[in-house]
């Protein structure tokens, strides 16, 4: 599975500028590419609204937070959604892939999996954050 470079040049704008609150991505075509880049301002409810309700999708997220001494954090969390209705060739193309593609992108903190919303809710983030 091939990973285009725009993949790993949005994630270093991520990372490293803070550009984009969030990244998804598709498989298509035998590759990785960016389906969308979620501007700074947008919220969590913007990247849960992100996902498709029947196909899988990989996604990293730029999460701020303060932590119980009151300091600044950020982490980057990778999510790979994967739900129930999908595909089942879509979602083993998509376990696959994973860990190829994650190594491809430096700098994720927090790696989750989700088959359903609830997986991914802002309250584990929060939990897996700190």
């Amino acid at each position: 599975m091939a990973v285009h470079d725009d993949c790993k040049l949005r994630f270093q704008e991520l990372k490293a500028k803070r550009s984009y609150r969030f990244i998804v991505f598709k498989i298509e075509e035998q590759q990785v590419v960016v389906e969308k880049l979620g501007d700074p301002s947008e919220s969590y409810e913007d990247f849960m609204a992100s996902f498709p309700a029947d196909e899988c999708r990989y996604a990293v997220y730029d999460f701020d937070f303060t932590t119980d001494e009151n300091c600044q954090k950020s982490k980057i969390f990778f999510i790979a959604w994967s739900p129930d209705t999908s595909k089942v060739r879509m979602k083993m193309v998509y376990a696959s892939s994973k860990d190829r593609f994650k190594r491809e992108l430096d700098g994720i903190q927090v790696d989750m999996q989700a088959t359903d919303p609830s997986e991914m809710s802002l309250d584990l983030v929060k939990a897996r954050a700190i």
